[in-house]
């Protein structure tokens, strides 16, 4: 493959670009920190689209990641949480990158495929997960972590959970976890299942492709079977569980049926960004588009960003790694209306406000 950045590259550049015949192929390059996301890799990535975009030479853009531990572990919360303790405003500014970087993938004019092997987490999902091929394999491991840490889904997350089949998003979004490949196809995560082993070989095939059919055709023609759902067998308790917009209604239901390791699970997350979770997802929902969702999610993350859980939970899990947060408020019960309803005010320094582009 030739090199199609404007500057010369080496192996130490976080994200790398060539072409390969009629293929665009971006790869996430900080293997070490499972390619975690950053401020200068976002800008690099918009850039490198944009200028696809307007090459006639590029059929078709692929992304994937360098090592083989997973496409993107998400942002680089350690940066976040130095932002957030120190007063900053860097990471809001990311997130303006970063979002709309988001809606350029969702939005990209030319076939964009994303390879979601391995390990992908929180922003390594809004560079994926709104391509218009996602492909999955037998090691990936695709989750939403952020209740954990004090957080809200982003990156068009509580898009994307609030349009899975019946509640399988909510309990997802709540509980915080991971799934593999046929639970991530089954929430609307991803829409094939290739082999690792097929992977390189269908980048290969990529470079002499042509249009959206010819992209399909060339990914199917590797997919494999991904194994059954769980989520998908767990449909029925899961639906009856989170069919209510009340929290401690959820956690209720929850404990008296099928889902008491789910009610112990999120019960150990922060109270106050699981109440503000299914409170983004449910307006999701009802917003038109993933540009609109993408700004919502702006407005609360960067309230996130000046709460005291969202320091406290990167503190227990990150920092110090203790796994003992001290949320505040302590418990669901404790987590006032106006509290949630403060997380989707304007956001202090100005709204994210995105373009809105034709799909």
């Amino acid at each position: 493959m030739s090199n199609d950045a404007a500057s010369p590259v080496t192996t130490s550049d976080p994200v790398l670009f060539d072409r390969h015949g009629r293929l665009g192929l971006i790869t996430l390059n900080r293997p070490r920190a499972i390619n975690a996301l950053n401020f200068e890799m976002v800008t690099l990535i918009q850039r490198q689209l944009d200028r696809w975009a307007a090459d006639p030479a590029i059929a078709v853009v692929a992304l994937v990641g360098s090592g083989d531990r997973g496409l993107c572990a998400g942002g680089d919360i350690v940066s976040i949480y130095r932002d957030a303790t120190g007063g900053g405003e860097s990471s809001a500014q990311f997130w303006r990158e970063e979002y709309a970087l988001n809606a350029t993938i969702a939005r990209y004019p030319k076939p964009f495929v994303a390879v979601m092997d391995g390990i992908v987490l929180g922003g390594g999902i809004g560079l994926s997960a709104h391509a218009a091929h996602r492909i999955v394999t037998e090691t990936s491991s695709v989750g939403l972590p952020e209740t954990t840490i004090g957080f809200v889904p982003d990156v068009g997350g509580t898009y994307l959970l609030s349009r899975a089949p019946g509640e399988l998003g909510t309990h997802l979004a709540l509980t915080a976890g991971s799934v593999g490949a046929a639970d991530a196809m089954a929430v609307g995560f991803a829409d094939y299942f290739v082999p690792r082993r097929e992977v390189e070989g269908l980048l290969d095939a990529l470079a002499e492709v042509e249009g959206e059919a010819g992209v399909a055709a060339a990914i199917v023609g590797v997919t494999g079977d991904p194994g059954a759902s769980t989520l998908a067998a767990d449909r029925q308790w899961i639906d009856a569980a989170y069919s209510t917009d009340d929290l401690s209604g959820i956690m209720g239901r929850l404990r008296e049926g099928a889902g008491a390791d789910a009610a112990r699970v999120i019960a150990t997350k922060s109270p106050t960004a699981v109440k503000v979770t299914l409170a983004a997802l449910r307006r999701a929902r009802s917003l038109a588009d993933l540009e609109t969702v993408l700004e919502q999610e702006f407005r609360v993350s960067v309230h996130c960003l000046r709460s005291a859980d969202f320091a406290e939970g990167v503190r227990a899990q990150v920092i110090d790694k203790d796994r003992n947060p001290k949320w505040n408020p302590a418990s669901i019960d404790d987590v006032s209306e106006s509290l949630v309803e403060s997380f989707f005010a304007p956001a202090p320094g100005g709204d994210l406000r995105l373009e809105r582009r034709a799909p």
